[in-house]
């Protein structure tokens, strides 16, 4: 599987049911591994692009920029316009969604234009179907003994 690079400051969760999710798929996993400190090492890292790419989704502000960019790319002018928020703001959150890898900029003079990537997207709904696929298991072990 191929990973898109995310900056490594942006370790914030987005919400505490992704930070339980999250934790305690780390938890299970570290359990399995018989301390590999190699592994841990990797495992922490991929958890948190994922927790930096689902911070992207965590905000009615982010979600409506995103729907704009669907129609394709979009100047930071036309968004401020259709936003209606401030320069800082937008700013704010194009950090945000720029970080996850899901919205590329590309610089124009003094202004920005920004789109969805689609390598950011395909790993977005990567990380989604992976954190949600039910495995099955082989044996059947009942939950509590009576």
């Amino acid at each position: 599987m191929k990973y898109y690079p995310l900056a490594a400051e942006n370790q914030v969760f987005c919400s505490i049911f992704s930070r339980n999710i999250l934790t305690n798929i780390y938890m299970m996993v570290i359990l399995t591994i018989d301390s590999d400190p190699s592994e841990v090492i990797s495992l922490e890292t991929d958890e948190k692009k994922t927790a930096v790419v689902f911070k992207a989704f965590c905000d009615e502000n982010r979600i409506r920029i995103l729907k704009l960019l669907k129609d394709g790319e979009k100047c930071a002018c036309r968004l401020l316009e259709e936003m209606q928020i401030t320069q800082p703001t937008l700013s704010h959150h194009m950090k945000i969604l720029c970080d996850s890898g899901v919205v590329v900029g590309r610089k124009e003079g003094k202004w920005t234009h920004y789109s969805i990537s689609t390598t950011g997207a395909a790993y977005a709904v990567q990380c989604l179907k992976e954190l949600t696929t039910i495995e099955t298991l082989h044996e059947e072990k009942p939950c509590c003994e009576e």
